[in-house]
């Protein structure tokens, strides 16, 4: 009783009344009002996009670095993808040709913006040999450089497709430069 007493001696009345000539009668076009002004939410579809699902991962697609390099090492299988903690583990691969020596890479992702120092590349080399004893070195620059200059080649083409589609759905919004 004292809060609502409190709350009601402010400047404002807690409880004021609608206009009844400002709000329609028809209770969907309230509902479809509040909800384009931000005053509400459907609890359909909170539900409908976590139950069954395990959540909504669309944040992920929409980041081109992201994308990008789960498309250049896609033959590689994944040991860990993680997008909220900025990194990306590959299991040991290798080819047939020489089933000895097995590659692993690591992606850290510094920042979402596409330049060569937003993402850190590790390669990892495992060399057994017959009584499989095994040495790790980790040092190739050739492949790390050649892995970031593929990913950022291929994430500007996907930030250019974004931008592209952006304009044929908004054409009067006037994008940044190109």
């Amino acid at each position: 009783m004292i809060i609502l007493v409190l709350l009601n001696s402010c400047g404002k009345s807690f409880f004021r009344g609608a206009d009844a000539r400002k709000v329609s009668p028809d209770p969907r076009e309230r509902v479809q009002k509040n909800l384009e002004e931000g005053k509400g939410f459907r609890l359909n579809d909170a539900v409908k996009n976590r139950v069954g699902r395990g959540g909504n991962f669309e944040f992920a697609s929409s980041n081109e670095l992201w994308k990008a390099s789960l498309d250049i090492i896609e033959f590689m299988p994944l040991t860990s993808a993680n997008y909220s903690g900025g990194i990306i583990i590959t299991d040991w691969y290798s080819n047939s040709t020489n089933p000895n020596e097995t590659i692993k890479i690591t992606i850290r992702f510094l920042t979402n913006e596409i330049r060569s120092d937003a993402i850190d590349i590790n390669v990892f080399y495992k060399k057994c040999d017959a009584e499989f004893k095994c040495v790790v070195q980790k040092n190739n620059e050739n492949i790390e450089s050649e892995l970031r200059r593929e990913i950022l080649k291929k994430a500007t083409i996907y930030q250019k497709q974004t931008k592209a589609k952006n304009k044929t759905f908004y054409p009067d919004v006037k994008m940044g430069k190109d």
